[in-house]
């Protein structure tokens, strides 16, 4: 078997064998976190106050920016420059957050509007980033190779890409995305060696994701995501706030008194995890207000939709997962501390929740394991997650045009097939062009390898049966071999479709495939109806050559002019003006297939008696 290596020039794929720094991060609406591996164990690296979150706000100040506790304690002061759970406008557009009284936006693009003045969500996610691989850099005294960072599993396109954005700025190499739900299941795959089917319930600051995922013997799949990325903790501090404004009828509060009040409604709501009631003192607030006491059952009660709503999600999830019950339950997420959740979560599931690792670390933990893996650092006892494509795999067909055959984010391993045919009469070979990217043409994909496969007997164009298959294995090898039905020939080849692909060069690539879908769609329905007008042609013109007889000369001259008015407009590039021409060439065609297929009948029967035809046996 040839193998085809694809690799920047001048670097060893192997890599030194001395163990290399990778952090894990997780970056959170409310809180983020970075972890490293340190020999066999994980540890959550702390600021210089010992405290491992760092709360995800920013503080845009006209003189200078603070990330994390310094910039949550100007929250109050200064609403309008701190930025806080902007995790939830990465890669949305502003339309998404019509009528939100904090904080200010600027549209096209949507950003933040400060003392220091527009600031993206990429931006502000940027600025956390770069603070914790500060820290990790300060506290390990070592170069950072890569990281793995978490996203919600229920993230798109747009909004992993504005995540990859940040980390760039932050001067991070990203060694993968990992949904938090997966990372959390890494790190209790490697602590309890459980195996069965998992439930990862992830509950956070501001998104819900819920995980469904079959453990064995060391090996994570996924076997479906669901969830809700406007549900978190946030909206359950919200209806504490509701409560409070509706019983001291408090209204048309200022960006200061919102978040002071929204602060104490997280406190309150935090103390009732302990507590069977709390007390909201809200002079802060607005003077002359009295106090608001707050109840366990009352505060659950004001929550029982927002839980119903993630317990349906997880009821989906189930659903798509085609499992009945799991074996285990993970809870991930601070907001999952409420005892309502564990006891709502208990009951669905019928299992007693796995609170092992503390459920605001487990996440950080689980990506510090794998960015551990990725960079080469691999024990005896290796844990394998089941990775996906990141970018689509395919082959050329004719016109220059990318036919998909496994989609990218296609869990592997994974084996797909798909029969093309010959495109010329006699063609007794053909050349097999693997590609990989999300453009509609060869030109704007990644060539990874061509290989040639021959001994198809000459047949007329679209008979001949090729299957091509394309296999990915665990560690990311991809095979492909051709195969001819009649004839059983068959041809391959073997590549690694990540080798010498950065993910800048990923995020690269599925940025230029948003940008242009528009102009890639209309090329290839170009492409497209130029394939279809030039099998017309060549099929009139065998016609012609071979039966032409069957016109006359009006007829001819007629069907003449359709086809070089079909040659013409193949010559430009206007889709419409070239599917006319098509439909208005086949038409003029019809005649001279109507005649052509007569005489073929005739000399199929010709020589066979009546009585043949007519069901009797000759005498």
């Amino acid at each position: 078997m040839v193998l085809l290596q694809i690799a920047e020039p001048g670097v060893n794929p192997a890599g030194p064998s001395e163990r290399k720094l990778a952090l894990g991060i997780d970056l959170g609406t409310t809180n983020s976190l970075v972890a490293h591996v340190d020999g066999g164990s994980v540890s959550v690296l702390a600021d210089d106050e010992g405290l491992a979150c760092l709360p995800s706000v920013v503080h845009f100040g006209a003189e200078a920016v603070l990330v994390g506790k310094p910039a949550e304690a100007l929250a109050v002061s200064s609403p309008r420059d701190t930025i806080a759970s902007s995790k939830r406008y990465l890669g949305r557009d502003a339309a998404e957050f019509a009528g939100s009284k904090y904080p200010e936006l600027q549209e096209d693009p949507l950003a933040f509007v400060t003392s220091r003045g527009s600031v993206t969500p990429v931006e502000v996610a940027a600025e956390i980033l770069q603070t914790l691989r500060r820290r990790a850099e300060q506290t390990l005294t070592r170069r950072v190779e890569g990281a793995v960072i978490t996203v919600p599993a229920y993230f798109d396109d747009s909004q992993r890409l504005a995540t990859r954005q940040a980390a760039e700025l932050s001067g991070l190499n990203v060694l993968r995305l990992l949904n938090e739900p997966t990372a959390a299941a890494v790190a209790y795959g490697l602590d309890s060696r459980e195996e069965g089917v998992v439930a990862v319930y992830d509950l956070g600051g501001g998104t819900f994701d819920i995980s469904i995922l079959r453990l064995e013997r060391g090996v994570f799949e996924v076997l479906a995501t669901g969830g809700d990325t406007s549900l978190g903790g946030d909206d359950f501090d919200e209806r504490i706030v509701a409560l409070v404004c509706e019983e001291r009828e408090l209204s048309d509060l200022d960006h200061s008194q919102a978040r002071r009040l929204l602060q104490l409604a997280r406190e309150a709501k935090e103390g009732l995890t302990e507590a069977d009631e709390v007390t909201l003192y809200l002079d802060s607030v607005a003077a002359d207000t009295a106090p608001v006491v707050v109840s366990r059952q009352q505060f659950n009660s004001l929550c029982e939709d927002l839980i119903l709503r993630s317990l349906e999600a997880c009821r989906r999830c189930l659903a798509d997962a085609g499992v009945a019950e799991v074996d285990q339950v993970v809870l991930v997420g601070g907001s999952t501390r409420m005892p309502v959740i564990a006891q709502a979560v208990g009951d669905l599931f019928a299992r007693q929740p796995l609170d092992t690792i503390d459920p605001d670390q487990v996440v950080a933990m689980g990506a510090a394991r794998q960015a551990d893996l990725l960079v080469g650092n691999r024990d005896a006892e290796d844990l394998l997650l089941l990775d996906v494509i990141p970018l689509s795999l395919g082959v050329e067909t004719y016109g220059g045009l990318v036919e998909r055959i496994v989609p990218r984010n296609t869990t592997i391993p994974v084996a797909r097939a798909q029969e093309f045919t010959t495109a010329r009469d006699g063609q007794t070979g053909l050349v097999v062009h693997v590609v990989q990217g999300e453009r509609e043409r060869v030109v704007d994909c990644r060539s990874l390898a061509r290989f040639e496969l021959g001994g198809i007997p000459p047949m007329v164009a679209g008979a001949a049966r090729i299957e091509v298959t394309f296999q990915v294995d665990a560690d990311g090898l991809l095979e492909v071999t051709a195969r001819e039905a009649t004839t059983n020939a068959t041809a391959h080849v073997v590549v690694r479709p990540a080798f010498g692909l950065a993910d800048e060069d990923i995020a690269a690539m599925l940025r230029a495939s948003y940008e242009h879908a528009g102009d890639d769609m209309r090329a290839r329905q170009l492409a497209e109806a130029l394939v279809e007008a030039e099998q017309l042609i060549a099929g009139i013109e065998t016609a012609l050559a071979k039966d032409g007889d069957l016109l006359d000369g009006d007829e001819r001259e007629y069907l003449n002019a359709a086809v070089a008015r079909l040659v013409a407009a193949s010559e430009g590039s206007d889709i419409e003006q070239l599917r006319e021409a098509v439909d208005a060439t086949g038409q003029a065609s019809e005649t001279l297939a109507a005649r052509r297929m007569d005489r073929s009948i005739k000399t199929a029967l010709g020589g066979v008696s009546i009585d043949i035809l007519a069901g009797e046996s000759p005498s």
